[in-house]
């Protein structure tokens, strides 16, 4: 994958460089894609990477691609907010089963016996009465 770099400008105050870019593709490019295709390009390592955007239009097979570099993965840590879509991307899957945890018994049941309602009669369900005087 080829990405084209339309604007690159650096931000000292956060120490980082913000790339604008798009690229030519069939399909939308998955962000691991982008980041090996960033840190080849940039000389830096996936971990420094935040890729901001990927975007494209309807019926067309280019993509916008808005993306930060830094210097190093702890000032990347202590700038960016972490998301979910960006956690895992790294990440191997872990197989632990989780630990049991103690049931805890707790008999509230109360001893009393608590007086059943008897459903009240409507007066369509009740014969009528002649009352004939």
């Amino acid at each position: 994958m080829e990405i084209k770099i339309t604007q690159e400008k650096e931000n000292a105050l956060f120490g980082r460089k913000e790339i604008e870019g798009h690229v030519e593709a069939n399909s939308v490019p998955s962000r691991l894609d982008v980041i090996d295709s960033l840190a080849e390009k940039f000389g830096v390592s996936g971990d420094c990477i935040k890729i901001k955007k990927i975007a494209g239009k309807f019926g067309s097979q280019a993509f916008g691609i808005k993306a930060n570099i830094y210097s190093s993965k702890e000032s990347k840590e202590s700038i960016e907010r972490k998301k979910k879509k960006d956690g895992n991307v790294r990440a191997e899957v872990k197989t632990e089963e989780p630990a049991e945890k103690p049931v805890e018994e707790k008999n509230e049941i109360s001893t009393e016996e608590v007086p059943k309602e008897e459903p009240k009669e409507s007066s369509e369900n009740k014969p009528e009465e002649e009352s004939k005087e």
